[in-house]
């Protein structure tokens, strides 16, 4: 470890670097050329050697706890370890789903907290690896700086919602103007107070894993904070926006896990051993199926299509809206072989129940990327999941690695093919303008109206 310190250490002051031998020279000043092969195989050397350093400098993290409830160990004593697993995973499962339908009822200000608590807890287990991993060089700061950003930077996304969705309530409050028109430079000057106790805090003998530790936690923030954030701009779209999306990553979860569980014979990739292509088939196929129909049963209901919004009058998010044509049903024309299976020549079908099949088809093809990407970050720390907060699943990363990557795409794809202008998000940026502009705004909206010949010009007496 003292090697790896030393080489690690960031030159001080008057310090030299020594400059590279010239290509051809050797370190000792030989002027013998060596052959191309041969420096390619040096490099490699010395590189495999410096990985096999690194790599046998990480500690073992002890296994975590068992944390499974005494009632279900007495009750599943009998079994054998591989169905002991597959009864405590199911039975969380099933308590988990039950509880986000519940927070589902409670309605979509108790969703945003839900994102929030979960996007805090991934935070805490990425950055608990990291503690620990090096905790024996006693970084300064390093816990204290990554809490610190992940303040400024949700501190940064959540004004940025404030502003979007909640003028009106903004409008009424002197104090909360002020910070939504400076938002932005308030957010920098947080950021660059945290950056400059970072430089501070930098030490010789342990400045280049300061620098892994600082990429580390901005690593950990764009892969959790920012998802979390365009998690909950999918939800302001319409609650369907958020379910759909995150119940087929969950059927597609346990999908492949049934399907490998009972047919898994084939290996899918070297990251995750226990995957199968029986499983990735079988999940695939499952989900699409699912988010079909439960589109057709989602696009029926206001609560789950209309655009959330805060309503200033009655202090409180509303889901009421006439539903867009995304939720209409249409009669759509089968192709010929469908209507010779189907013995019909077309279907009513809602149109959002189309672009569910390009949610769920992501879902269980690219979806669990993230999977196998969370799988190799954990081999390559030597630990078997995240922590050990739910029995049978691991930590609550474990659970979400998959929902990130969903995330970005469902922001993406309903910033793409979806979403137009929103009435209710200009009328809230309009109110908040000065009263000049606004006047401004009408004059020059009124004479567009008249042009199209939507309003009839005023007469003149």
């Amino acid at each position: 470890m003292l090697e790896l310190r030393h080489r690690g250490g960031c030159p001080g002051p008057g310090e030299a670097v020594a400059p590279p031998p010239r290509e051809g020279e050797a370190a000792g000043g030989d002027h013998e050329t060596e052959s191309t092969s041969d420096k390619e195989t040096d490099i490699d050397d010395r590189y495999g050697d410096l990985d096999s350093r690194i790599d046998s400098d990480i500690p073992e993290i002890p296994p975590s706890s068992d944390r499974t409830p005494e009632i279900l160990k007495k009750a599943l004593s009998g079994l054998s370890s591989r169905w002991k697993n597959w009864w405590i995973r199911g039975i969380l499962t099933l308590t988990m789903i039950s509880l986000f339908f519940l927070i589902i009822y409670m309605g979509s200000f108790m969703l945003m907290l839900l994102v929030l608590g979960i996007q805090v807890k991934c935070f805490h287990e990425i950055i608990t690896i990291g503690y620990r991993v090096y905790h024996s060089y006693d970084l300064p700061w390093f816990r204290t700086l990554s809490w610190y950003f992940l303040l400024c930077v949700n501190y940064f996304f959540y004004g940025e919602t404030v502003a979007d969705y909640f003028a009106t309530f903004v409008q009424r409050e002197e104090q909360l103007q002020f910070l939504i028109r400076y938002h932005r430079f308030i957010s920098f000057a947080l950021y660059l107070a945290g950056f400059c106790m970072f430089v501070l805090s930098l030490v010789k003998k342990h400045c280049r894993l300061q620098f892994y530790m600082f990429a580390w936690t901005h690593v950990t923030l764009l892969i959790i904070v920012t998802q979390s954030h365009l998690v909950i701009q999918s939800l302001f779209e319409g609650m369907i926006w958020f379910l759909l999306p995150i119940s087929s990553v969950i059927c597609n979860d346990i999908t492949a896990y049934l399907f490998g569980f009972f047919f898994g014979r084939t290996p899918l990739i070297k990251l995750s051993p226990k995957k199968t292509w029986e499983g990735f088939i079988g999940g695939f196929f499952s989900t699409v199926v699912f988010g079909f129909v439960a589109a057709y049963v989602l696009s029926k209901y206001q609560y789950f299509v209309c655009p959330v919004e805060y309503r200033s009058d009655v202090n409180s998010f509303v889901t009421e809206c006439e539903p867009s044509e995304l939720f209409q049903l249409r009669n759509y024309s089968l192709p010929p072989f469908l209507k010779a299976v189907l013995r019909q020549e077309r279907v009513s079908l809602y149109p959002f129940q189309i672009h569910s099949i390009a949610l769920s088809t992501f879902a269980s093809l690219i979806g669990p990327f993230g999977g196998f990407f969370a799988s190799g970050f954990k081999r390559a720390f030597k630990i078997k999941d995240f922590a050990n907060t739910i029995p049978g699943h691991g930590g609550i990363m474990d659970r979400f690695d998959c929902q990130y990557l969903m995330a970005t795409f469902v922001h993406v794809y309903i910033a793409s093919f979806i979403r137009g202008p929103n009435p209710s998000k200009v009328l809230q940026q309009l109110l908040v303008l000065q009263p000049e502009h606004q006047l401004n705004i009408y004059k020059t909206l009124k004479i567009h109206l008249i042009e199209k010949g939507i309003l009839q010009p005023a007469l003149k007496v």
